[in-house]
């Protein structure tokens, strides 16, 4: 199913390219004014009446083709999305309430304690930002299946 989903891109590509080079060679419909006082409408690779009729329609075959092949495109990033869904995401798991109360209890053993409603001395800050990167392994993160 992989090569398909290859072809149809590349043939995607090469639509596009193709249907973006036959509308740049085509004229608009003020060159045909030109060519009716005899703008050598006669030396044309289409004949006399010139290369519009052709063109239209290779034009219009393509513009078909590049939306099949859009569709076709939509279709198997829809089959992608179902499939990936249907795998499911990881969820992430609360630790057991064991472990949360033993956190809960070592945040309180870091508290600083204030003495008297007074701040503590630095030494005690710098104790209690060291406790709190030690104490904040891999216990405080949630567990991946």
């Amino acid at each position: 199913m992989d090569w398909i989903e290859t072809l149809v891109v590349v043939a995607h590509v090469v639509i596009a390219v193709a249907l973006v080079g036959l509308v740049l060679i085509q004229q608009g419909k003020g060159a045909d004014a030109g060519a009716a006082f005899g703008g050598g409408a006669s030396q044309t690779v289409f004949g006399s009446q010139g290369s519009g009729s052709f063109l239209t329609r290779v034009t219009t075959f393509l513009a078909i083709l590049f939306f099949v092949t859009s569709f076709t495109l939509a279709v198997f990033a829809k089959q992608r999305a179902e499939v990936a869904g249907e795998t499911g995401i990881p969820t992430v798991q609360q630790a057991p309430a064991a472990a949360q109360e033993k956190q809960a209890a070592d945040e309180q053993d870091h508290a600083p304690a204030a003495k008297g409603g007074e701040a503590s001395d630095a030494s005690g800050s710098a104790a209690q930002s060291e406790g709190s990167e030690a104490g904040s392994g891999d216990s405080s993160l949630p567990e991946l299946e």
